[in-house]
């Protein structure tokens, strides 16, 4: 069994946590309270997602590496095949987990292991050229297709999701994380997998670049809308300022994938030097052994999490206070879990499975 790297386990929990603190304050409407607790977050938005996606091809990486290196076909074909057997199980469980949450992830991330099945043995030049195609295809899209169609903005409502039109426009181009231009970040992540992030040098210069890069995007994007203002000289409102020229999730322009792909870079940096630093801390530990639980604690916040919420009756219209208090509740309840868990058994329960089907 391959040593796990302990960094590349903190990033998924803090993306777990991210990723509740979103999903419950979209689940609850929390749109009063605090404004810091609102400030503190909207830095969450598009932002914990993507790094859980980046890591997911990091992952891709390193389970494929031992074919690639080789160029052994037999190798390679069954790493293809394990990939299109993990994106099918994906894509599985995520149509049956969207009834019930229909910001779900996982159907997405099937389709980006089906474009890295197709990948994979691509050079690292290859994997940037198609990282940047993928990103750059979104604003084309737009040129071709309505964004806004089929959705309710004022209760995030996806409508004609199951017709084959709806599944298809929603998966590939406007849903909550559509392949274009969401793959992106997992090609991205391929690409880092194969950098030997073990050396300070390479450490340095990744988080360099994506501060540099974040920084630059923010600001540059910020002074455009400044720039253009309310958008009357050029014929277009606020509302089209906003979402043209902003870095925000929605809609997911180039700018958006750059700015959050350079703040997951800064945020797996700076995992990697704290589980170095403190590998002997406890905290350090207990937060390694959930992210090991991530696929199992996706799903468990949904069902049981916002579950338990809704049989109190506090599911909806909730202030920003109690959303991040029941958000800090579960992921404290989820570091539990995973402790204990993980002091039984090798692995979470949907993790064993989803090894044993692409076995």
């Amino acid at each position: 069994m391959k040593q796990r790297v302990m960094g590349f386990d903190l990033a998924r929990a803090l993306a777990i946590f991210g990723m509740v603190i979103v999903n419950f304050k979209t689940a609850m409407q929390s749109e009063t309270g605090s404004e810091l607790l609102m400030w503190f977050s909207a830095l969450f938005e598009g932002r914990a997602s993507s790094l859980f996606v980046i890591l997911a091809g990091i992952g891709v990486t390193l389970l494929t590496n031992k074919a690639r290196k080789s160029k052994d076909r037999s190798l390679v074909n069954k790493s293809r095949l394990s990939l299109i057997k993990r994106a099918l199980f994906l894509i599985m469980i995520g149509l049956i987990y969207t009834p019930i949450w229909e910001a779900d992830i996982l159907h997405f991330y099937g389709f980006y292991f089906l474009i890295a099945a197709t990948v994979f043995m691509a050079s690292n030049r290859i994997l940037l050229l198609v990282s940047v195609v993928i990103a750059l295809s979104f604003p084309v899209l737009m040129l071709f297709f309505d964004y806004d169609q089929n959705w309710n903005w004022s209760t995030l409502t996806y409508m004609h999701l199951w017709s084959f039109d709806g599944m298809i426009r929603h998966i590939l181009f406007n849903g909550f994380h559509p392949v274009f231009p969401w793959a992106t970040f997992l090609i991205v992540g391929m690409w880092l997998g194969r950098v030997d992030l073990s050396q300070a040098t390479a450490r340095n210069r990744l988080l360099t670049w994506s501060v540099i890069t974040l920084i630059t995007t923010e600001v540059l994007f910020y002074l455009i809308r400044i720039y253009i203002g309310d958008g009357v000289e050029i014929g277009i409102s606020r509302e089209d300022v906003v979402s043209l020229f902003s870095t925000t999730i929605i809609p997911p322009f180039p700018q958006y994938i750059i700015s959050a792909g350079s703040s997951a870079c800064i945020v797996l940096v700076g995992c990697l030097y704290l589980s170095d630093k403190f590998r002997e801390s406890n905290i350090i530990i207990w937060l390694c052994q959930t992210g090991q639980l991530s696929l199992t604690l996706y799903v468990a916040h949904v069902i049981l999490g916002m579950g338990v919420l809704d049989g109190m009756n506090r599911l909806n219209n909730q202030t920003i206070d109690f959303s991040l208090l029941s958000s800090l509740i579960f992921c404290v309840c989820a570091i539990v879990f995973s402790v204990f868990w993980l002091k039984h058994f090798k692995s979470g329960p949907l993790e064993w499975i989803f090894r044993k089907v692409a076995s």
